[in-house]
């Protein structure tokens, strides 16, 4: 049983005791000392993907945004001037702005915005030279943090629930993987949200292996 198992098995422990004869809460102490070693990121990528009851609203909101974002575009590449103000009346109403300003996915966001700024500014994604330059690389970082995190909150295939099969065959809409395809056109941003969703992978690997050192 890897970390992930145990970890969501520690989230109906009734105490904390740990000794001889207990050992359910185990898994949420070796988390702690986790965060202590690598920061907040990596705790609160598990605590929100496996602990919170709000994920699968959130993150089904935040690829709601997703979807009517590259929905906008093609509006817009095809002058669709009446798809165009639906999809920026869909936006104007961002369900997941309203609710990340609240909890833990408001810190989750901010931190993982901070990291990709920090991230994407080491390797020059874009200049800053200028005011102008300054802003749009803001926007770019923020386009970036926010689809890669709802990404990789809810990117399981929604066919087969993420197993990658149904009735005992392959997946044909995610050719056995169980991973969702993002739903962006291929590009600048599309390149650097897939990088950032395989970087958060990492981390969350980082924090499991480290976390699981602790266990007995």
């Amino acid at each position: 049983m890897g970390f992930a198992d145990r970890y969501i098995a520690s989230l109906s422990a009734s105490n904390l005791r740990d000794d001889a004869d207990h050992h359910q809460a185990e898994p949420l102490m070796a988390a702690a000392f986790a965060s202590a070693a690598i920061g907040d990121l990596g705790p609160l990528l598990y605590r929100f993907k496996f602990a919170s009851t709000a994920t699968e609203t959130l993150t089904r909101a935040a690829l709601v945004r997703a979807r009517v974002v590259f929905e906008h575009a093609e509006a817009v590449r095809r002058k669709d001037v009446r798809r165009q103000a639906e999809c920026q009346q869909a936006l104007g109403g961002d369900a997941v702005a309203a609710q990340a300003s609240a909890g833990d996915l408001a810190q989750l966001l901010r931190l993982w915005i901070e990291e990709v700024i920090k991230r994407g500014r080491a390797r020059g994604w874009v200049p800053e030279n200028t005011a102008w330059d300054a802003e749009a690389a803001q926007k770019l970082y923020r386009s970036v943090a926010e689809h890669s995190l709802a990404h990789w909150l809810a990117g399981g295939c929604e066919p087969c629930s993420g197993a990658g099969v149904i009735e005992s065959r392959s997946c044909k809409v995610c050719s056995g993987t169980g991973k969702a395809n993002l739903a962006m056109a291929a590009g600048f941003v599309r390149e650097h949200t897939l990088n950032m969703v395989s970087e958060l992978h990492h981390i969350a690997d980082s924090h499991a292996a480290i976390a699981g050192t602790k266990l007995r």
